[in-house]
C-alpha cells in the first residue's frame, strides 16, 4: 500500500477551496504523476482559485471515450484541520475520503495498468478545483468536455456497502431580496410596508412546495431584515435551497417560486429573486443500469448501487448525456467534519475495481461484453 504515501503527500497540504496556492500545489504534485504514466498535463488558469487539470491520454477516434472525474479542493481553511494519521483499519485526515483519497484510487488503478504493460489509451482525467463551493466555476469547462465523452467515473467517496452512485438529485439556491417601506412603528404604523411580514408570508408558501415522497425539499434556511423593533422593516432577504430527484419536480417549483416571488402578501412591498440552479440532477437510467450489469460480467463480482441526496460534478456530466456512475472511491465518513477517515481496506477493493475495468475498457474500447 505504497499509495498510501501519496495520499500522505497530498493531505498534508491544505487545500481549502478558497487556498489557491494550497490546491495549485496538490495539482501540481498529480501532474508529475500523470506525466510519468504518459498523460499529457492540460491546465486551466484561474486567478481566484485553484487552476483546473485535465489529463489527456493517446486517443483512438474510433473508440469510446472515458472520463475520470474528481476534484483538489477539500472545506478546512488553513490551521483548522491538516494532519494526517492511520491505523491498521484506518487513515484520518481532510479530503482521506472526500476526494483526496477517491483521486489516488483512479492514479493507482492506472499505475497497475501501466505494469502489466497496457497501453493507457481513450481515458482522461479531469480535477477541478472548486467543488466543494459549488463548481461554480468549473462547471461550465466539465460541462464543455463532458461532450468528448461516452463514460465518466467519479471518484467521490463510495457507499457503507461499497455502493456506486446512479442518481443524485438536483440542487438550486436562491436569494429572495424584498423591499418595503419604512415608518415609525408608533406614530406611523399604516404608512410603512412591512418587508419582515411579507417574508414570513413567502416563508410559509415557500416551504408548502415540499413533497418528500418525491423526494423535494425546499428549505429556507437564512432570514434578515429590519433595523429596530420601533421601525416597520423597509428590507428583507431571505436565502432558500431546492432539492429534487426529476426534473419534472424541478419543473413544478420553479414555476411556483416566480409565482411566490411575484406575488406581494403585504401591500407595497416589492421582490426580487436571485439565484438559480446550481447542479442539475443526476437521474437513474436504463444506460447507468445497464454499465453496472457489464460491470458485474466483465469483474465476476456484484456491484452495488444506491442514490444520493447530495450532489457532486457527476450531477454536471450525467446532464450532458454522459453515461455516469459517481462513488467509485474509498468508503469513507466523517467528510467535512475533524473525524473524517477512509477504510484502508477499502482503498485495496476500489483500486483492483478500476484496474480491472481500465485493463478491459482499454483492450475492448468499450464497456460491453463481446466487443
Amino acid at each position: 500500500m505504497s499509495y498510501l504515501n501519496d495520499l500522505n503527500t497530498i493531505v498534508n497540504i491544505n487545500s481549502y477551496t478558497k487556498n489557491k496556492q494550497g490546491v495549485d500545489r496538490v495539482g501540481e504534485i498529480f501532474d508529475k504523476w500523470f506525466e510519468e504514466l504518459g498523460f499529457e498535463v492540460n491546465i486551466y488558469d484561474r486567478e481566484l482559485i485553484g487552476n483546473h487539470r485535465h489529463y489527456t491520454s493517446q486517443h483512438d477516434k474510433t473508440a469510446k471515450k472515458l472520463l475520470l472525474l474528481g476534484h483538489l479542493d477539500t472545506v478546512f481553511p488553513p490551521n483548522e484541520f491538516e494532519e494526517y494519521s492511520e491505523d491498521e483499519e484506518w487513515i484520518y485526515g481532510p479530503g482521506v475520503c472526500d476526494m483526496k483519497g477517491g483521486n489516488i484510487v483512479a492514479l493507482q488503478a492506472l499505475r497497475e495498468l501501466k505494469k502489466k504493460n497496457c497501453e493507457i489509451k481513450n481515458i482522461d482525467i479531469l480535477f477541478v478545483s472548486d467543488e466543494e463551493t459549488g463548481s461554480d466555476d468549473s462547471k461550465h469547462l466539465t460541462a464543455k468536455l463532458a461532450s468528448e465523452y461516452d463514460y465518466c467515473f467519479v471518484y467521490e467517496a463510495a457507499g457503507q456497502d461499497m455502493e456506486v452512485v446512479t442518481g443524485r438529485k438536483g440542487v438550486g439556491t436562491f436569494f429572495i431580496d424584498i423591499t418595503g417601506k419604512a415608518a415609525h412603528a408608533g406614530n406611523s404604523y399604516i404608512h410603512g410596508y412591512d418587508a419582515n411580514l411579507e417574508a414570513s408570508y413567502k416563508l410559509q408558501e415557500l416551504v408548502k412546495l415540499t413533497d418528500l415522497e418525491k423526494g423535494t425539499t425546499v428549505n429556507v434556511g437564512k432570514i434578515n431584515g429590519g433595523i429596530g423593533a420601533n421601525t416597520i422593516s423597509p428590507s428583507a432577504n431571505m436565502v432558500f435551497e431546492l432539492r429534487y430527484k426529476n426534473s419534472e419536480e424541478r419543473d413544478r417549483v420553479l414555476n411556483s417560486i416566480d409565482g411566490i416571488v411575484k406575488k406581494s402578501f403585504v401591500n407595497g412591498t416589492i421582490s426580487q429573486l436571485r439565484g438559480g440552479i446550481q447542479r442539475d440532477v443526476m437521474q437513474t437510467s436504463e444506460d447507468s443500469l445497464n454499465l453496472i450489469k457489464n460491470i458485474e460480467e466483465i469483474t465476476f463480482s456484484t456491484l452495488k448501487s444506491e442514490e444520493r441526496g447530495g450532489v457532486s460534478d457527476a450531477n454536471t456530466v450525467s446532464s450532458c448525456g454522459v453515461v455516469t456512475l459517481d462513488g467509485f472511491g474509498p468508503f469513507g465518513d466523517g467528510d467535512h467534519t475533524i473525524h473524517e477517515r477512509a477504510s484502508k481496506e477499502s482503498f485495496e477493493s476500489r483500486i483492483e475495481l478500476s484496474e480491472k475495468l481500465f485493463t478491459y475498457f482499454v483492450k475492448n474500447s468499450d464497456f460491453k461484453k463481446g466487443n
